[in-house]
């Protein structure tokens, strides 16, 4: 039995320990907002966070988040208020929105430890996450507004739970 903690509640997992922590997500926890994309973490759609990191829960097995917090895309607020995702909505970041999930959540962990990235941390922090639709500019975008938002008093709210 492995224990974690995902989205803030406490579950025990009866999974082989070198299942891939996506599969235990999608699979085993019916929580499919986090996406399957290439299988060896170069895209992103993957992500999730592990303790406030941003991780590629693809090839993270599960052994190595016992004990940890996991957050996923529907962990990350109840209602879609998150700044991060807020700022996704108002600037119309998504155009399939396959790998918007990753996106956000690698926003969402870059402005939890930096509330005020410049374009090059921006870049640094998203260069892992693959947009096939090429919405980059509008992902940057919404970082900024969210960064912008987190000054104007929403710092609660991006605090990762």
């Amino acid at each position: 039995m492995t224990k974690l903690t995902i989205n803030g509640n406490v579950v025990g997992l009866n999974v082989e320990p070198e299942t891939p922590l996506l599969w235990v997500l999608r699979d085993h926890l019916g929580l499919t907002g986090t996406k399957f994309g290439c299988g060896i973490a170069q895209c992103g759609a993957c992500t999730v966070h592990v303790d406030g990191a941003a991780v590629r829960s693809c090839v993270t097995p599960l052994r190595a988040v016992e004990g940890k917090k996991v957050t996923t895309i529907e962990g990350l607020s109840a209602d879609g208020s998150h700044p991060v995702q807020a700022a996704w909505q108002e600037i119309s970041v998504p155009q399939c929105g396959y790998c918007q999930s990753g996106q956000i959540m690698s926003a969402a962990a870059l402005l939890a430890e930096n509330p005020n990235p410049s374009d090059a941390e921006i870049d640094a922090a998203m260069a892992g996450n693959l947009c096939r639709c090429g919405t980059y500019q509008r992902i940057r975008a919404a970082i900024k507004k969210a960064a912008a938002g987190q000054a104007d008093g929403e710092m609660a709210k991006l605090r990762i739970r």
